[in-house]
C-alpha cells in the first residue's frame, strides 16, 4: 500500500515537471498567420491611393484601375439623380405648356391686320442653317435621352435584344449627327449674333410678358427678348455640349477618367435643360403663335404679322430702304409698306 502511494506521488511530480517544462515552450511557438486578417482592405486602398489598382503587363496602364471613388459618385448620379432631373425638366415643361395652351390658346392677330403682302424674314441660307441644326438636335435629344431612360422605358417594351440593337444604332446616330449640330450652332452664331444683342426694347418686352398674357404686343426688333433668350441658350449650351461631347468622342485625349466623368455631368445636365428650352421654342413657333412657323418654312411672313410682332424691325427696314419683296393679291410684286 505504501509502495502504491509512493508510486502515485512520483507520477504526479513527474507530470508537474513535464507540464512546467513544456508550457513555456508552447507559449513561445509562433501562431499561424491569417491571410484574410492581414490583407489590405478595399477601404484602406481607397484611403491611401484614392482608387483600387492592380498590376498588368499590357501597355495600357489605365486598365489596371478597377475602381475609384468618383466612379461610385458618377454611378449614383447616372442611376438615381439624372433620371429624376431629366424627367422633371422635360415632362414638367410639356405639362406647363399644355396647361398654358388650354388656358391662353394660340396667340393671334386681328384678321384686319393682315395685308395680303409678304416680306422676307429669313433667306434660304438662314433657313437651311436653322433646319439643319434643329433636325440634328432632335436626333441628338432622342438618342441622348435613351442613355438614361431607355432601359427603364424601352427595354421592357422592346425586349433585351431589340433594345440592344436600337441602342447601338442610337449611339452611332448620336456620334455622327453631333457634327452637323456643332456646325449649325457655329453658323447660327455668325448669322444672328448681331440681331440678338440686347436693345432698348427687351426690358419692355419682358415686362409685358411678350404679349402671352394679354395686354397688347410690345415692340421688338428682328428678334424679341424671348427669341434672344433661346438664341443665347442654344449658343452657350450648344458650345458646352460640343466641348464636352468632343471629350467623350475622343476618350483620354484631353482628360482622364475623372475628367471624362465631369464632362458627362455637364453634357447630360446641359442636354436636358436645352431639350426643355427647345420644347418651349417648338411650342411657341407652332401651336403657340399663329404665323410663326411660316416664317421659317417659306422665309416670308405677312407684312401685317411682321408689324404686329416686330414693329421696330419693320420700321428700321423702311428707314434703310430695305423693304424686300412683298407679294399682294393680283400682282407679282409690290413694295412693302
Amino acid at each position: 500500500m505504501k509502495q502504491g502511494i509512493h508510486l502515485f506521488r512520483a507520477l504526479a511530480v513527474a507530470l508537474v515537471f513535464v507540464f512546467a517544462s513544456v508550457a513555456p515552450l508552447a507559449a513561445q511557438q509562433p501562431v499561424a498567420p491569417n491571410p484574410t486578417a492581414q490583407s489590405v482592405t478595399e477601404q484602406q486602398l481607397l484611403q491611401e491611393l484614392g482608387k483600387l489598382q492592380g498590376r498588368i503587363t499590357i501597355p495600357d496602364e489605365k486598365l489596371a484601375t478597377l475602381q475609384q471613388p468618383q466612379g461610385r459618385s458618377y454611378q449614383s448620379f447616372h442611376e438615381r439623380v439624372l433620371p429624376w432631373v431629366g424627367g422633371i425638366l422635360v415632362l414638367g415643361m410639356i405639362a406647363v405648356l399644355a396647361v398654358f395652351y388650354f388656358i391662353r390658346g394660340q396667340i393671334r392677330i386681328r384678321p384686319d391686320e393682315y395685308t395680303g403682302r409678304k416680306i422676307v424674314r429669313y433667306n434660304a441660307f438662314e433657313r437651311f442653317t436653322h433646319w439643319m441644326t434643329a433636325t440634328s438636335f432632335v436626333v441628338l435629344a432622342i438618342t441622348g435621352l435613351n442613355y438614361f431612360f431607355g432601359k427603364r422605358l424601352l427595354m421592357p417594351a422592346l425586349g433585351a435584344d431589340a433594345f440592344a440593337t436600337w441602342s447601338q444604332w442610337a449611339k452611332y446616330a448620336h456620334n455622327f449627327i453631333a457634327w452637323p449640330f456643332m456646325l449649325g450652332v457655329l453658323l447660327m452664331i455668325v448669322l444672328w449674333v448681331k440681331d440678338n444683342l440686347p436693345d432698348r426694347y427687351d426690358a419692355a418686352w419682358l415686362k409685358a410678358g411678350g404679349g402671352f398674357f394679354g395686354g397688347g404686343q410690345p415692340d421688338a426688333g428682328r428678334f424679341n427678348a424671348g427669341q434672344k433668350l433661346v438664341f443665347w441658350s442654344v449658343a452657350i449650351f450648344g458650345i458646352a455640349l460640343a466641348v464636352t461631347g468632343l471629350m467623350l468622342l475622343f476618350p483620354f485625349s484631353i482628360a482622364n477618367v475623372n475628367g471624362m466623368q465631369w464632362a458627362q455631368y455637364v453634357h447630360s445636365i446641359v442636354g436636358v435643360i436645352l431639350i426643355a428650352i427647345i420644347i418651349a421654342h417648338i411650342y411657341i413657333g407652332t401651336l403657340g403663335t399663329e404665323g410663326a412657323f411660316e416664317a421659317m418654312e417659306s422665309g416670308e411672313v405677312d407684312l401685317g404679322w411682321a408689324r404686329h410682332h416686330h414693329r421696330a424691325w419693320i420700321e428700321e427696314q423702311e428707314r434703310k430702304g430695305k423693304r424686300g419683296p412683298a407679294v399682294g393679291p393680283g400682282s407679282a410684286s409690290a413694295p412693302a409698306e
